[in-house]
């Protein structure tokens, strides 16, 4: 295949099965011109192809195996054969550009670091979530969800992580980064929020220092950093709250119904196609296992037009000083 290396898309990965991935495939490599190549059992998915008449437009890579939806961590490893193994391989080997899954988090965050591996001086990679503001931006969510339990230089190594992001993908010249805690003045919150606030503070970032829950859709800054378990709660309970105001507002009438659908696209996983996993040698995307074709194609527009890009660039010296 001629030009930019490929998406790689683990067929597997995700609750509806080789069929919506397979779609969100075709989606991407017809509507929006991203090159992709399908992990997973060869036959199976020839089937599906052939359903869309794209047989001849999309290469699959066979894969015997399929890492369950409920593994949450290193068991993935031991399938070799699964398509997110081997789609990891092929971007670890530079025959894919980026990989998106739609499987459990945790598996493929194993099968990343084993397969693609941690950029230099990065302790453990890291879930970003572009969260839209009020001001009308948006702000870097990191961790996300890969990491439930890290270390205070773990958080250290999130803020230069989604700095790097921010400036890479958001444009943003000179992230502000903030520190998720309980309170907003300077040493409260637990003893990790109150550890990592130190390191924070010591790094070649511009550190608001802590912010509130309140805080993480209004704009206060750029990089919002918390461990992978707080992060995911806060991710899960934004896309709750803004469903839930806008069926509310909905219902009351006071608002135009094409004013709250540009509202509700804004927080739509479609629209932002996933989670990128930072801190890897490569560009790894993880959509919602609920994730239907649309929102499959999206994610592999983001991972193409990520690859290449390096938001860890730059900071293996940083990250080395905070792991201390």
């Amino acid at each position: 295949m001629t030009g930019a290396a490929p998406v790689v898309l683990d067929a597997m990965g995700g609750d509806h099965g080789p069929a919506e991935v397979v779609a969100g495939a075709v989606l991407a490599c017809r509507e929006h011109g991203v090159p992709v190549v399908l992990a997973g059992p060869a036959p199976r998915l020839a089937e599906e192809l052939r359903r869309h008449g794209a047989a001849d437009e999309i290469a699959v890579v066979h894969a015997e195996d399929a890492v369950p939806m409920t593994e949450r961590g290193a068991g993935a490893t031991a399938l070799a054969a699964s398509s997110l193994a081997i789609g990891c391989d092929l971007v670890g080997r530079g025959e894919g550009g980026a990989l998106v899954s739609a499987g459990s988090t945790g598996a493929v965050v194993a099968c990343a670091v084993r397969g693609i591996g941690r950029a230099t001086g990065v302790l453990r990679p890291a879930l970003a979530v572009a969260l839209p503001s009020l001001p009308g931006g948006a702000s870097v969510l990191v961790d996300a969800g890969a990491i439930t339990d890290p270390s205070p230089a773990m958080l250290a190594q999130f803020a230069l992580l989604g700095a790097g992001y921010a400036r890479a993908v958001l444009g943003v010249a000179d992230p502000v980064v903030g520190l998720l805690s309980i309170a907003a003045e300077p040493g409260k919150g637990n003893r990790l929020a109150r550890q990592a606030e130190e390191l924070l503070s010591e790094l070649p970032v511009r550190f608001h220092g802590p912010v509130e829950g309140h805080d993480v859709l209004a704009g206060t800054v750029d990089v919002i950093v918390t461990d992978g378990f707080t992060g995911n709660v806060v991710l899960k309970n934004v896309e709750g709250c803004v469903r839930t105001a806008l069926t509310m507002v909905a219902d009351a009438g006071i608002a135009a119904p094409d004013r709250l659908a540009e509202v509700a696209r804004r927080y739509d996983p479609q629209t932002h196609g996933g989670a990128v996993l930072l801190g890897l040698r490569g560009t790894v995307v993880v959509a919602h296992g609920s994730s239907r074709a649309a929102t499959i194609a999206r994610a592999c527009v983001v991972a193409h037009t990520l690859a290449g890009r390096d938001p860890a660039a730059g900071i293996a010296a940083s990250a080395v000083t905070a792991a201390g």
